[in-house]
């Protein structure tokens, strides 16, 4: 530390105990972005007695209700079930803060020669001209070389929900940095009418000859594009366009959601390097393809919000939030929707935030 970063430390030390709170993103000096400053920490939904829940994605309906689309997955198979037992559900509320009615489970595991045979995963709705498109991912062998972005049609939230025969997006070729999967779907519409699919990947290479044993491989994000939500969809030759791993030390992100506002794509990702494992980043860009770097912080870990019991053993994430997802009105961002482990069954569940305005 320099002599004068040390001198202004210690002349804060005494006020720190005073307002520490408010003190606290200046002790941080990470860069705070503005979507930050506007989260209010409100409480856990949809926890779910013998269930874990992951990656909450909400919509309102035409009447003002909330319908969200959720993957769970029995408690007894652990954290890990995600990956060979998940399962899409549907829930409604008469405002964001719940209470939630479980509805239907609107997409399982199809089993057989299916490419989502195995698992049904991390859903994403979009409305557009009228219709529902639910993207999700799906595998078929319990591993993730096999994890492919799907899209399952509806004419209304209630379903029925036609199913795809095929991948929406099929991984790279043999040796390409996106040879591994497709996976973490997250869709916007461009202001001149092209549908942008933004889908995290890796190199299987990497990922079977790993350095680091904790985080196996580099995921990366690409963008593919069609001119309509069904595709077919092109991928962008400048593949990857979120790349972080020239910074060294297995520096990654993933998670990401992208929306555009006021004239300007936003994305909300997952850190895992660059400032830590526990913070949500935010970055912005003009064309939905180069952006901005580095990031900012999008929110923090779940202990500047709330308090929760020390760590148990069996849940390894707890403590951060993950699969941002953002609930619009009048095509502004309204909530934030997250996943975190604890709760009061221990397994996992949606915290929610309000944006305020």
């Amino acid at each position: 530390m320099k002599r004068r970063d040390f001198l202004g430390y210690t002349a804060m030390v005494p006020v720190m105990g005073l307002f520490p709170s408010s003190l606290e993103p200046l002790l941080r000096r990470d860069p705070e972005s503005a979507f930050a400053s506007r989260l209010e920490p409100l409480h856990r939904l949809l926890e779910t007695e013998g269930y874990y829940v992951w990656g909450t994605s909400p919509i309102y309906d035409a009447v003002g209700k909330v319908h969200v689309f959720y993957s769970r997955w029995k408690a007894e198979y652990g954290m890990g079930g995600w990956i060979h037992q998940s399962e899409i559900a549907h829930a409604v509320a008469d405002q964001p803060e719940g209470p939630y009615t479980f509805q239907e489970v609107v997409l399982s595991p199809r089993g057989g020669n299916h490419w989502d045979a195995t698992t049904c995963h991390n859903p994403h709705i979009k409305e557009v001209g009228g219709k529902y498109y639910l993207f999700y991912m799906g595998n078929h062998n319990k591993r993730t070389n096999t994890k492919r972005i799907g899209l399952a049609t509806a004419d209304s939230l209630d379903g029925p929900w036609k199913r795809p025969d095929e991948p929406l997006l099929e991984a790279g070729e043999e040796g390409s940095w996106d040879d591994h999967c497709t996976t973490n779907p997250s869709f916007v519409q461009h202001s001149d009418g092209r549908c942008f699919l933004y889908y995290k990947s890796w190199n299987t290479y990497e990922y079977e000859h790993y350095t680091d044993p904790k985080i196996r491989g580099n995921r990366k994000y690409g963008l593919a594009i069609a001119d309509q939500p069904e595709g077919p969809y092109r991928k962008y030759d400048g593949n990857p366009i979120i790349n972080y791993a020239d910074k060294g030390d297995n520096i990654q992100a993933e998670d990401g959601f992208v929306w555009y506002q006021d004239g300007k794509f936003r994305m909300l990702m997952r850190d895992m390097g660059i400032y830590n494992h526990q913070y949500g980043l935010y970055l912005e860009s003009e064309d939905g393809i180069h952006f901005s770097d580095p990031p900012e912080i999008a929110y923090y870990e779940t202990d500047h919000y709330f308090s929760q019991p020390p760590k148990p053993g069996h849940l390894s994430k707890y403590g951060r939030f993950e699969r941002p997802q953002i609930l619009f009105k009048d095509n502004k961002p309204d909530y934030l929707f997250l996943a975190s482990q604890g709760g009061k069954f221990m397994t996992s569940s949606t915290y929610l935030f309000n944006i305020k305005s």
